[in-house]
């Protein structure tokens, strides 16, 4: 036997051996543990050394501590909460929340998710609104400013924000950044000389232990929080870059979904983020102060919970928040995402809910920024128009918008996408809002994005070209670990 012959029976064990670690170690689910194998198989050895970098799985990782927030009363509030939604008796305040009773249960008990009322929301789909508003609010911060972005970018925004930052700095106010390094992968820490001279400090979540080598590449903080001094929060899909103001040729005007939030909700919101700043800038752990969660006045009338997901839960909280609400709707559902890759149990539940007379209407983009996800998603849609789902496309520039509005009654907004990455691999945040009056809002702006989109039909879908079919074909079997 000549050294290339072995050299090929050695690959072949080893490629058997990494696919055993895979299928009876990890014990992912069969669509993912099927990608990964394909890849392995067609791609010898490099397959595995991909894997390493985007495959490991963080389930039974513990990366967080919770401990703290029994310093704050949470871990009593969610007890209390819990013993109240059991008692059959209890009425909510606003007898709207009510038929989202157990909605609300699944939260608390898997996510800890408390639900808080008298919560005033901003809704803001204009990125130059959305960061004008966020720098008014930082000019006037008392005490401290906390922000967390995705994608922090060195740009004009970029250098318009840390100058903010760095002059509240200068004036005695805390100040912290915390960046994903994979989504800010161009910024550095010396960007921030400026704040960090001034006393501001910047985090960075899950960098390269090694130069050029992350094996932590696949599982990123997706989340965007800003929260000034514990009384006002920002959560949505809006991240920090020229783009996101509509400033990129590629991509022209950016449409997203981004809520300002006023009242107790604005607490998870915080402990979100000391969370995460605690797992990525240790040793310079905040701690549970009072001055972090001070008491808040009556702001408005919504009810609302921040439900977190992670590779490192056993469950995906977000997309069984989802779930349940397209199981709950009676009249409609509207979607707004820039990918489209639900998992078949999510794609079952549209198609059921499309079949048995519900308004089901989707909104994605008509440009890629991720070609392989793009693919995807038109596989995906198609497989909704059939059962009578509206689909439109974005044709005013990009929508990136992460939304979903039920029976123009509950809906929610943040940064999750309606794909297998946000529902399994990256750390996300999203607010369930139990209120009518947003509702209406996002319902309505969602209407006024149908006359800037093209309706997709079953039968403009089906004159699609047999090479855009192979594309979606491809896409499609790569899709759950896309």
């Amino acid at each position: 036997m000549d050294i290339l012959s072995i050299f090929l029976v050695v690959l072949f064990f080893f490629n058997i051996l990494f696919a055993g670690i895979i299928i009876f170690i990890e014990r992912r689910d069969a669509s993912a543990t099927w990608a990964w194998v394909l890849i392995l198989f067609f791609i010898p050895f490099l397959g595995f050394v991909i894997y390493l970098f985007l495959g490991q799985n963080l389930t039974r990782s513990r990366l967080f501590d919770w401990a703290g927030i029994k310093k704050v009363g949470i871990a009593d509030i969610i007890t209390k909460q819990i013993e109240q939604i059991r008692n059959p008796e209890f009425k909510y305040h606003d007898e709207n929340v009510d038929p989202y009773r157990d909605l609300i249960y699944m939260h608390l008990i898997n996510n800890d998710a408390i639900l808080t009322k008298d919560n005033k929301i901003d809704v803001l789909t204009d990125g130059k609104e959305k960061f004008d508003q966020l720098i008014a609010d930082i000019k006037q911060a008392q005490d401290h400013i906390h922000i967390q972005y995705y994608i922090f970018r060195n740009d004009q925004l970029g250098k318009k924000l840390i100058d903010a930052l760095t002059e509240r700095a200068r004036e005695g106010i805390t100040v912290r950044i915390l960046y994903d390094e994979l989504g800010s992968r161009k910024l550095r820490v010396k960007h921030f000389k400026s704040l960090i001279e001034e006393g501001g400090e910047v985090g960075v979540f899950f960098p390269s232990r090694f130069a050029l080598l992350n094996f932590r590449l696949n599982y990123r903080n997706h989340r965007k929080l800003c929260i000034i001094d514990g009384q006002i929060g920002y959560v949505g899909g809006f991240n920090v870059g020229d783009e996101y103001i509509g400033k990129s040729k590629k991509f022209g005007y950016w449409r997203d979904t981004h809520l300002r939030i006023e009242g107790n909700a604005v607490d998870p919101m915080q402990t979100r983020f000391i969370l995460d700043w605690n797992q990525a800038s240790k040793p310079n752990d905040i701690d549970y102060e009072p001055r972090y969660f001070p008491m808040k006045t009556n702001q408005g009338n919504a009810t609302v919970q921040m439900v977190s997901s992670g590779p490192d839960s056993e469950w995906e909280q977000i997309k069984n928040g989802y779930m349940k609400m397209i199981m709950t709707a009676q009249e409609s559902i509207y979607i707004q995402t820039p990918y489209f890759i639900p998992d078949q149990s999510l794609l079952d539940a549209l198609r059921v809910a499309s079949l048995t007379g519900k308004d089901v209407r989707i909104m994605i983009p008509n440009k890629p920024d991720h070609p392989f996800i793009y693919w995807a998603t038109l596989s995906h849609i198609g497989k909704l128009l059939g059962s009578g789902a509206k689909i439109y496309i974005y044709d005013k520039g990009f929508i990136h918008a992460k939304s979903i509005v039920v029976d123009r009654k509950m809906n929610s907004v943040g940064t999750a996408n309606i794909d297998m990455r946000s529902f399994k691999l990256n750390f996300e945040i999203n607010a369930f809002i139990y209120d009518q009056e947003t509702s209406e809002i996002l319902a309505q702006a969602f209407e006024k994005d149908m006359l800037d989109s093209t309706r997709l039909t079953e039968e403009l879908y089906n004159k699609r070209s047999k090479w855009i079919s192979f594309k979606e074909s491809i896409s499609r079997l790569l899709s759950p670990i896309l």
